[in-house]
């Protein structure tokens, strides 16, 4: 019973449902591995999907110049929720146009973690939460040999299952952050939002009803 939390009265149970793990992976890369501060510069790859929209309206309340990597159809909704900026995946490599940056949350992990450097301010923070399982077994077995010649850090997420549920309470019913959905789809449905899912044409998270 202690990873449970009451849903308030305001929020439907597709948007609880949409919560918990995006949530608490945007909540614990930000606050608690990267120790996000006001006026830094934070690129999210992958930032229209789940994580991605929960980190950026929660990075937003630090006044935060912030950067997503994405397709350009997510690219509105991008804007909606508060990016500063977008890059079009297909077009751009954000870890070859020169552009630096204080924090960087990789959802998708599907660069080298040597590109990631590049794209990384003396003394900024990696952090990944997911992705191509072997870009993550090169991160986890050089992050400590390139953090001391670089003077950057690198940090994963071990996820604590709804350990800021709270948070996320106090944070909606505030309206400051709102999930975003991409769609609902019925039990019977699975199949499609699957189909979906792995074409990465999803904006913010999948619900499915009963």
């Amino acid at each position: 019973e202690n990873a449970l939390a009451l849903k308030p009265a305001s929020m439907s149970f597709e948007e609880a449902a949409a919560i918990p793990q995006a949530a608490m992976m945007a909540v614990q890369s930000l606050r608690d591995k990267m120790k996000i501060q006001p006026g830094q510069k934070l690129l999210i790859n992958g930032a229209g999907g789940a994580v991605g929209t929960f980190a950026a309206q929660i990075a937003k309340l630090y006044g935060i110049e912030l950067t997503g990597v994405d397709s350009p159809g997510k690219f509105e909704m991008m804007r909606s929720i508060g990016f500063d900026h977008v890059i079009d995946y297909t077009k751009e490599d954000f870890t070859k146009n020169g552009k630096c940056y204080d924090l960087i949350l990789d959802v998708k992990t599907d660069r080298s973690i040597f590109d990631c450097t590049r794209a990384l301010n003396r003394n900024g923070v990696y952090v990944t939460v997911g992705g191509s399982i072997a870009r993550l077994f090169q991160a986890l077995f050089l992050r400590w040999w390139i953090s001391m010649i670089s003077k950057k850090h690198y940090r994963f997420v071990a996820l604590k299952p709804n350990k800021d549920l709270a948070y996320m309470n106090e944070l909606f019913e505030t309206g400051k952050v709102k999930p975003v959905i991409h769609g609902t789809y019925k039990l019977d449905e699975v199949s499609e939002a699957f189909r979906v899912f792995s074409k990465g044409e999803y904006k913010g998270k999948i619900v499915i009803t009963m």
